[in-house]
This record gives structure tokens, C-alpha cells and sequence, in this order.
């Protein structure tokens, strides 16, 4: 029996994983993917956050290799990738979109049969879909044809038959839409998994709350272009670190207006018919001096809601429009 290939071994490197130079990529007269740049670190997690449309997907397939590039380059451990590069795949494992997986079969018979297109088989193919198994929750239905399967379960599938090569570098596309909430916290918690064994991940996600939990970097992704790059910390800096705090109520909104005003920590603050929606530096510590001198000024308050920057709000200011747009 055929054991696993020496080139499906994870390399051990403390050179970036990958790195990707002034990629370019058009569709007519569409630039897709303009000029981005960017590497990735062993046991690191890098997002590319943005919405449909944004280039995630072209960016991906050309480092993945299933597309060229108009120009630029994207190497994995050293070597350039591209359509015709058939042995640096084999440190790449891709997920995509789309499910690629054959329903008649069973979880385990779909993961046999890729591994062995990777060239494993024997004891090493079986203990590594065991391995798989355990790592995606489906352990306890292995034996059940796919098509049972629910669209959570069979996206969990998909995932491990992209890591069952032990890839250096992963690539995930945006792997949970359409799942359930359980079985997103369950791909989420495996791609934790696997950054902490040391696997570089590159993961494109338009759900804020993906990127903040599973990002080590993040790439703020617009137009085909990289508008801003780093970590969540140093993404939210960009916004000036301001909190925003809105006070809901009646009476006097005008003269609290005035009065919060002259606070040190507030930048700015306007009042509408029913709120005031404050500016703030460092709100958790200023909202109690807030409340005292807008009450004082004669507003009945109703409700204190309290928003800190995130991710949206990055986007939002460097691109001028909601992440989900």
C-alpha cells in the first residue's frame, strides 16, 4: 500500500508561508483583484474581510492556483504558484465555496477517496480520516451517506477534506454561509484548532465577528484593493479610538446637548427629537459624568446604549459604506 508522500509532510518554516506581491487579476474591463499584497506567517490566521464582490474569491483562486494572474506574484514556502505549478499544491489545501464532496458516499468513504487523489493510502490514509473525523465533529456519523448529512455537517466535511493533507498553508472561503449556528461555532472552533498546530490560514469572511475571533491579522478588503491592513487593535486605531454613546429620552435634549458639551472626554454631540448621540473618548469611564450633567440640564432619560469601535466601523470610514452592502 501506498503510505503518505513525503511531500504532503508539513514543512517546518520560519519564513512567511506565503507571500503575494502586487497581484493583479481582470475580467474585461473589471480590475477583480488590484494590485494586493500581503504574507502570511506559520500558525498564523489572516483575514480578508469584505463584502461579496470585494475580490476575496479571485484573490484566492489565484493563490490557490486555479487561475493565473495578469502580473504580480504569489509564492507558498519559496515557490511561485500558478495553473501549471502541479507540485506547490500539494502544500495547499483549498476550500471552497461551493461543496465538493459526492453524496452517495459516506463521510468517511468522501475522505478516503481524496486522500488517495493525494497519493496517502494505507494505515496513514485511515488514521488521518480518523484524525479528520474527530477534528470536524463528525466522528459519529462517518458511516452515513452524505446526502443525510445537514448543510452545517456537510460544510464541516468539505474542511477536512481540505486539510486531510496536512497542508501547510489552508484556505478557507467564506466556509461558514449558510450554516446553522451551531455547526458555525463548530468551524470556527477547528479553525482555532488549527492555527494553534501551527498551519497557516487564510480565511475570507464577510462576518465581522468571524474576523475579529479568528484573525491574528486582517485585511480590509474593498474594489479588488487592500484598503488597510492589521491587527484588529491596530484596524480600530484608524477610527481614532472614539466611542459613540446615544441617549435616549424627553425634556431638555438641547440644553443636555450643551451641557455634556463642555466634558472633557466628548468630541462632539447632537440632539435629535428623541436622543443625543454623543462622541466620546474611553465611554465605560465617561457615561457616568454624561448621565449626571444631561439629567442636570433637564433630560428625562430613558435608555443609555453604549457602541465601541469594530470592525464595521473601520470599513465604514474607509470605504464610505456598510460591510454589508
Amino acid at each position: 500500500m501506498t503510505q503518505l508522500a513525503p511531500d504532503h509532510t508539513p514543512a517546518v518554516t520560519k519564513e512567511p508561508v506565503l507571500v503575494v506581491r502586487d497581484l493583479v487579476r481582470s475580467y474585461g474591463d473589471l480590475k477583480a483583484v488590484d494590485r494586493v499584497s500581503f504574507s502570511i506567517d506559520p500558525g498564523e490566521t489572516y483575514g480578508l474581510l469584505g463584502p461579496n464582490g470585494a475580490g476575496k474569491t479571485t484573490t484566492i483562486s489565484v493563490i490557490a492556483g486555479l487561475i493565473g494572474a495578469d502580473s504580480g506574484t504569489a509564492t507558498v514556502l519559496g515557490k511561485p504558484v500558478g495553473p501549471s505549478k502541479v507540485a506547490v499544491k500539494r502544500h495547499i489545501g483549498l476550500v471552497p465555496q461551493d461543496l465538493a464532496i459526492y453524496p452517495e458516499l459516506s463521510g468517511r468513504e468522501n475522505l478516503s477517496f481524496f486522500g488517495r487523489l493525494q497519493h496517502m493510502g494505507g494505515k496513514a490514509l485511515t488514521r488521518r480520516v480518523d484524525e479528520v473525523l474527530e477534528l470536524i465533529g463528525l466522528a459519529d456519523r462517518a458511516k452515513d451517506a452524505t446526502k443525510k448529512y445537514s448543510g452545517g455537517m456537510k460544510r464541516r466535511l468539505n474542511i477536512g477534506i481540505g486539510l486531510l493533507h496536512q497542508p501547510t498553508l489552508l484556505i478557507l472561503d467564506e466556509p461558514t454561509v449558510g450554516v446553522d449556528p451551531q455547526s458555525r461555532n463548530a468551524i470556527l472552533e477547528s479553525v482555532e484548532t488549527l492555527s494553534h498546530e501551527g498551519m497557516a490560514v487564510l480565511y475570507t469572511t464577510h462576518y465581522m465577528e468571524e474576523a475579529e475571533r479568528l484573525c491574528d491579522r486582517i485585511a480590509i478588503i474593498d474594489s479588488g484593493r487592500i484598503q488597510a491592513e492589521g491587527t484588529r487593535a491596530e484596524l480600530i486605531r484608524l477610527t481614532g479610538e472614539f466611542d459613540q454613546i446615544r441617549l435616549t429620552g424627553s425634556g431638555a435634549l438641547a440644553a443636555a446637548a450643551a451641557a455634556v458639551r463642555g466634558l472633557p472626554a466628548v468630541q462632539h454631540a447632537d440632539a435629535d427629537r428623541h436622543s443625543l448621540l454623543l462622541t466620546v473618548r474611553d465611554a465605560p469611564t465617561a457615561v457616568a459624568g454624561i448621565v449626571t450633567a444631561a439629567t442636570a440640564a433637564g433630560m428625562t432619560l430613558e435608555d443609555v446604549e453604549i457602541s465601541r469601535p469594530n470592525l464595521e466601523s473601520v470599513f465604514l470610514q474607509l470605504t464610505g459604506k456598510a460591510l454589508r452592502d
